[in-house]
């Protein structure tokens, strides 16, 4: 599928960062401060991200002093990236195939911005479909979700379709359900 928006158009080009020195507790500020729910982290080179939920379930949910534990002992490298060029449903992807939802967008070596899922929904909101796939939800067998026999893309073959149904973890259109 394309959208016809670049990655480039979506991105943050200025994301916030901090320190690896940072507390818990200022990094959360900073969050707080600059309305985000992430930070980076850049440390010789190499990327490194951190987010609220890591703060909440890494950090202070077992016990860490947040005023005396630096960023860098929680921090999570950033594995994934993606250039600038590449259209927005092709970096849905690799979110949701990796369950992340912050990409850093490089140009060569050099990062230059920060896509997150809220980019991308907020500029093709149709696109929710994709990320929904991955979401958990607690006492998801009582929940009238729609994940069943709806419109979205097909894990076989990627294409839109009117119908998806779920086969195992996966959902496929008719024509790849037809190939089984």
């Amino acid at each position: 599928m394309i959208t016809g928006y670049k990655v480039c158009d979506a991105m943050t080009e200025k994301p916030v960062m901090v320190d690896k020195s940072v507390s818990l507790m200022d990094c959360a500020n900073v969050m707080k401060d600059n309305k985000v729910g992430s930070v980076i982290i850049e440390d010789k080179g190499e990327l490194f991200i951190m987010t609220e939920r890591d703060i909440v379930r890494k950090g202070t949910a077992i016990g860490v002093d947040p005023e005396k534990t630096p960023v860098e002992t929680l921090m999570s490298s950033l594995e994934h990236m993606i250039e600038p060029h590449i259209d927005i449903y092709d970096a849905m992807m690799v979110m949701r195939d990796n369950n992340i939802r912050h990409l850093p967008v490089s140009d060569g070596s050099k990062m230059i911005g920060l896509l997150t899922s809220k980019d991308i929904l907020k500029i093709e909101p149709q696109l929710f479909e994709i990320m929904a796939e991955k979401f958990r939800l607690k006492e998801e067998e009582r929940k009238p979700t729609k994940m069943g026999d709806s419109e979205g893309v097909c894990n076989l073959c990627g294409n839109h379709s009117e119908k998806v149904t779920a086969k195992g973890n996966l959902f496929v259109c008719d024509g790849c359900s037809k190939e089984d």
